[in-house]
């Protein structure tokens, strides 16, 4: 499956921080309060959604540094310069996206559940489903192609016999 890293990135970080499926729901959300955004912070820590974050930062520089590296190939070794600069001089706003992913969080769950899911998660079957939730991902990903392209052949082969039967040889 070729799937670009961001777009992979989005697609473990929604299974492995929660369905926010909730989002789309009306009056579902609700004003957080400071320490629900606290804790809803520990629990993605604790369920080891932070990481996923990681890649962001330096994703985010590397395309911008190639937005440049086309048009401006001689530059390359001072774009690669202020890449890696940039890098670790943005590397701390990475906490800001946690902050933010915390905040829907804190918005679907009242404090009380997010202390439980947090002790939940700080829980020996809690850790294991953290260590283990992003394996599942990715092997559920790719499953998910494998059964994806069966399924592509088999729709082509009967798109085939039913415009047989209408005259035409695809």
């Amino acid at each position: 499956m070729q799937v670009g890293w961001l777009a992979r990135i989005a697609v473990a970080a929604t299974l492995a921080c929660g369905t926010l499926v909730l989002a789309s729901l009306p009056g579902s959300a609700q004003q957080p309060s400071a320490s629900a955004i606290t804790t809803a912070r520990e629990l993605l820590i604790a369920k080891g959604g932070d990481v996923l974050f990681i890649p962001i930062v330096n994703g985010v520089v590397q395309t911008v540094k190639n937005v440049f590296l086309p048009t401006n190939p001689g530059l390359s070794a001072e774009l690669d310069e202020v890449a890696a600069k940039l890098q670790k001089e943005l590397e701390p706003r990475r906490v800001e996206l946690l902050t933010e992913v915390a905040r829907v969080y804190a918005e679907r769950f009242s404090e009380p559940e997010l202390k439980a899911l947090l002790a939940f998660y700080k829980s020996p079957l809690g850790r294991k489903m953290a260590m283990e939730e992003p394996k599942i991902v990715d092997e559920s990903l790719s499953r998910a192609q494998t059964w994806g392209d069966a399924l592509s052949g088999e729709v082509m082969a009967k798109f085939r016999v039913e415009m047989r039967k209408k005259g035409h040889d695809l």
